[in-house]
């Protein structure tokens, strides 16, 4: 008993950065980023104290902010592997949609802060989404799509805007619900739908 006394009273334990940037994106992904206090985040992290968030970050703005940089990076970084693998518009494509339909289903929290948190809530200067890292190689896929004859030529961004209108929608109605299933469920006939508006027949 007096062991156990010891331990209740030690001081509020260490926290990693990871840990709190994880809380933080289950709740901007609930609750949205207005919505969620710093009291929420050090609750969600299960520390006592606020000071256990500022030794890494001075405010929720640079959380959400960090969040939103180490997403697009990890995004950018697995595109390059995928389009380092396959030569193909079709086959980077397809694999781009496998990640987000695997990401949606084991960490849909990422998957919500992409298509639902808005990013110019928290930066001061908000980058839009299309002229990011990623979106930009996955902008680049569909100009050598239709300038190898792959995909119907159309401007690119109207393919990428038809594509991703299908498999975006998709895996926002599993997020919220409306599609009773897991997204992997419904990989196959979005995939056949939305390569099937861009693909040159």
């Amino acid at each position: 008993m007096e062991q156990e006394l010891e331990l209740e009273n030690k001081p509020n334990k260490t926290i990693s950065q990871d840990e709190v940037l994880q809380a933080a994106l289950k709740l901007f992904a609930k609750k949205g980023y207005f919505n969620t206090s710093l009291t929420d985040i050090k609750d969600a992290a299960g520390i006592t104290t606020s000071s256990g968030i500022s030794q890494h970050f001075k405010t929720k703005q640079a959380i959400a902010q960090a969040l939103h940089e180490n997403i697009l990076d990890s995004l950018s970084i697995s595109i390059d592997d995928i389009r380092r693998r396959n030569r193909k518009a079709a086959e980077q494509l397809r694999e781009i949609v496998d990640l987000l339909f695997k990401l949606t289903d084991d960490a849909p929290e990422i998957v919500e802060f992409l298509l639902f948190v808005k990013s110019e809530e928290f930066l001061a200067e908000p980058k839009p989404l299309l002229e990011t890292a990623a979106f930009t190689k996955i902008n680049r896929i569909f100009q050598n799509g239709v300038k190898d004859g792959e995909m119907k030529a159309i401007d690119p961004l109207l393919a990428y805007t038809y594509f991703f209108g299908i498999i975006n929608h998709t895996l926002a109605m599993v997020l919220s619900g409306n599609l009773p299933k897991t997204a992997e469920n419904y990989q196959a006939q979005a995939w056949l739908m939305a390569w099937g508006c861009v693909v040159k027949k």
